[in-house]
């Protein structure tokens, strides 16, 4: 299994980023996907989950309204669009799957939200 997240960057508050997350090695449309996030100092935290085919998602309550987790299983691709963000978004996010009971984690991508 592999997860590889791409997207992060430094943006402005109120500005958009868009991360990727190209897993591999598994029969992707058959497994729910999260994303997390880890600021400095502070615990890993859930940000997004959405089901196998796509049809449920939940979130955090922080990101509730600003961001969207989405997938394309025919490209074996998890997304979370995030909207206004704010420096309180600032973190190193990580792609997350959970296959035959084996959790997997992505190598993160850093997002830095800052004027």
């Amino acid at each position: 299994v592999q997860l590889v997240e791409s997207g992060g960057g430094l943006v402005q508050p109120g500005g958009s980023l868009r991360l990727s997350c190209a897993a591999s090695g598994f029969t992707f449309n058959s497994y729910s996907m999260r994303w997390y996030r880890q600021a400095p100092g502070k615990e890993r935290e859930l940000v997004a989950s959405i089901s196998s085919a796509g049809s449920s998602t939940n979130y955090a309550d922080s990101v509730k309204g600003r961001f969207t987790i989405s997938r394309d299983n025919a490209k074996s691709t998890v997304y979370l669009q995030m909207n206004s963000l704010t420096p309180e978004d600032t973190a190193v996010y990580y792609c997350n799957a959970v296959v035959r009971l084996s959790v997997y984690w992505g190598q993160g991508t850093q997002v830095t939200v800052s004027s």
